[in-house]
């Protein structure tokens, strides 16, 4: 697709921000200072806590349970069905949202295709799902926060990905058109559908990226395998 794109939307978590080491570098941290047993290994303790956060994550997105809700019960359901007595879920789940964004981890070729991006004055912004508290001292810890024209935060839009409503916001809050918008993100359903359901062309960080042949496009979707791979569309 030979396409110009003047307005970048850039997904945070596992798109730019290595969401993955930073958070299991973050618990870390967080399970020294509590008692556990010593049967409760931290790689069994971090593999339960990322299944029921992924589990109430998207429960939260269909706006299914509140906030409040899934930061108790992701360390409270982990508690439970580890057998886990006399750890207090929410002053956990506080310690490890004060913890996750010092971490700066970053994915390989960020500030490469950022300063690429920049100097080639495209707009770039993020449009993430996330606290307010964390996303944006997450962008300020691991540097990047002066890349970015805006940043969007579902928190503060009231609604996240993949709804229309944050698409539609961060378009006409940035002045962008949709024709010359690209939205770049690691999860299908919520930065690639959303988008495409928006009529936002998306470029997919994804496994289903051809490791011999770098860019692949079809139904405005481009699939990329690394962030330096987008030089070759941008």
């Amino acid at each position: 697709m030979n396409k110009r794109y003047n307005y970048i939307f850039f997904d945070l978590d596992n798109t730019l921000w290595d969401f993955k080491i930073n958070s299991y570098e973050a618990m870390q941290v967080v399970f020294k200072y509590i008692d556990i047993r010593e049967d409760v290994t931290f790689d069994t303790f971090f593999m339960s806590y990322s299944r029921h956060n992924h589990l109430l994550w998207d429960n939260y997105r269909k706006k299914g349970i509140t906030k409040r809700e899934l930061t108790r019960k992701r360390f409270q359901n982990t508690f439970e069905e580890l057998g886990i007595t006399g750890v207090d879920a929410e002053q956990m789940n506080k310690d490890y949202l004060r913890e996750m964004p010092k971490q700066q981890k970053l994915l390989d070729g960020a500030i490469e295709i950022l300063n690429y991006l920049k100097n080639k004055n495209y707009q770039l912004f993020i449009i993430t799902n996330g606290f307010k508290e964390v996303q944006e001292k997450k962008l300020i810890s691991s540097g990047i926060d002066g890349f970015f024209n805006k940043i969007y935060i579902s928190e503060d839009v009231k609604s996240p990905k993949p709804s229309n409503e944050i698409f539609e916001y961060a378009i006409k809050s940035s002045n962008a058109k949709k024709t010359q918008s690209l939205m770049v993100g690691d999860d299908w359903e919520t930065d690639v559908m959303g988008a495409l359901k928006f009529g936002i062309d998306s470029a997919y960080l994804g496994k289903e990226s051809n490791g011999n042949k770098a860019i692949q496009t079809a139904h405005n979707v481009h699939y990329i395998s690394s962030l330096c791979d987008l030089m070759k569309i941008l």
